[in-house]
């Protein structure tokens, strides 16, 4: 069996309906296939009219009227909106592996207007409704994917050219009244949910829907050790310092059951302020290793700024008290400590291993989007490894 490459747009109406995380969900868990790849567009007019131009196919079961609605769909609502010019959102998402083109599309499922399960993603969510007389009232197809493997490497070429033109964080594309001050924030959804294939990156992209937020910006990112150190550099110092106190009083104790004598609170004080320091830093190595796959010291220094073996999802979230909003539904570093309801309390373990990273102010958001570049377009590169250069 060959890798292939295949690809999944989430409509803007899927978008705007919050429908992400259940149709991601759906594709990890019953694909199988390795998410390669994620990238946030707002079409221009020339990509919109080159992609519907691809849509009617010879080799797609679809019946031909229903690609006749797909083509005027393409036309009408991935394209500016005609009254205030503002570019829609659409989600590109990209998978790998065996017969993959097959498996995104047997999960994709048909459009038909006489559905009566919800076994494939449009049979859950697409809308093809028609009147008493067989005329089209509503049409809805929720995610657009290619019939064969031909076609999925001619249309992803195609996204791929527009790419840096139309991709990335993307701007003013959200409504807001004249008195609201939208912010940005990062989410990093960690590598502890993508061990096997289950629905927990779209779950936890479900739980952060609650905050009524939009995503303007998304990336696959596999952090390199030289990221996650910088990343998390203003952790190393705390865990140096509050580590102190614990361990000092774990090693006084071992000590004296060991030796037979007691230790002085100035010692044990002393043996703190050496012992801490080591704590923290091994604390900190392993955060590194956790989000990178290597620490520090794992690895040599030639190698530190190479992508790493662990797999996250960055986002990037927008509204009006954006760092707030995912704070609260995301809940504190400790999941035994969350409250019912949050994501760390239903999907953390530990305090290192706690499902997501969402940033604690828009200032730090800032220098964190700096390190993990989520407006990056590796979305293009992935398609370059497959295919050759476009």
């Amino acid at each position: 069996m060959s890798q292939q490459l295949a690809y999944v747009i989430v409509t803007p109406y899927s978008l705007y309906k919050s429908r992400t995380g259940g149709i991601l969900s759906r594709l990890i868990t019953r694909t199988g296939l390795d998410l390669v790849g994620l990238r946030m567009f707002a079409p221009s007019p020339e990509l919109v009219k080159e992609y519907a131009e691809t849509i009617v196919s010879a080799h797609d079961t679809q019946d031909r009227k229903v690609q006749d609605l797909l083509r005027q769909y393409v036309l009408d609502s991935l394209a500016p909106d005609p009254k205030t010019g503002r570019r829609r959102r659409v989600m590109m998402l990209l998978f790998r592996g065996d017969e993959a083109v097959r498996k995104v599309r047997s999960v994709v499922g048909n459009l038909s207007p006489d559905r009566r399960v919800g076994e494939t993603i449009r049979d859950t969510y697409s809308d093809l409704i028609l009147d008493d007389n067989g005329h089209v009232r509503y049409f809805e197809p929720a995610v657009l994917a290619a019939p064969s493997a031909d076609e999925a490497e001619n249309k992803l070429k195609l996204w791929a050219r527009y790419s840096d033109a139309d991709g990335g964080i993307l701007e003013n594309v959200i409504n807001y009244s004249i008195n609201d001050q939208p912010e940005r924030t990062l989410v990093l959804i960690k590598p502890d949910n993508f061990k096997f294939a289950t629905g927990r990156p779209g779950n936890v992209i479900d739980f952060f829907s609650r905050t009524g937020l939009y995503i303007v910006g998304a990336k696959v990112l596999r952090m390199s050790t030289a990221q996650a150190m910088e990343f998390y550099g203003p952790v190393r110092e705390f865990l140096r310092a509050k580590l102190k106190d614990g361990v000092s009083a774990k090693a006084k104790d071992m000590l004296e059951k060991e030796f037979g004598f007691k230790i002085s609170e100035t010692d044990q004080k002393a043996l703190g302020e050496i012992l801490g320091p080591l704590q923290g830093d091994s604390q900190f190595d392993s955060i590194v290793r956790f989000m990178s796959g290597h620490a520090p010291g794992d690895i040599p220094k030639s190698d530190w700024d190479k992508p790493g073996t662990e797999k996250c999802i960055a986002l990037v979230y927008e509204g009006v008290g954006a760092v707030n909003k995912i704070r609260d539904v995301l809940g504190p570093t400790d999941p035994s400590k969350a409250p019912p309801g949050s994501i760390r309390r239903e999907f953390g373990s530990t305090i290192m291993v706690n499902a997501a990273h969402a940033s604690d102010s828009a200032e730090n958001a800032k220098r964190e989007f700096g390190i993990v570049k989520p407006g990056e377009n590796n979305f293009k590169q992935v398609i370059d490894d497959a295919f050759g250069k476009v």
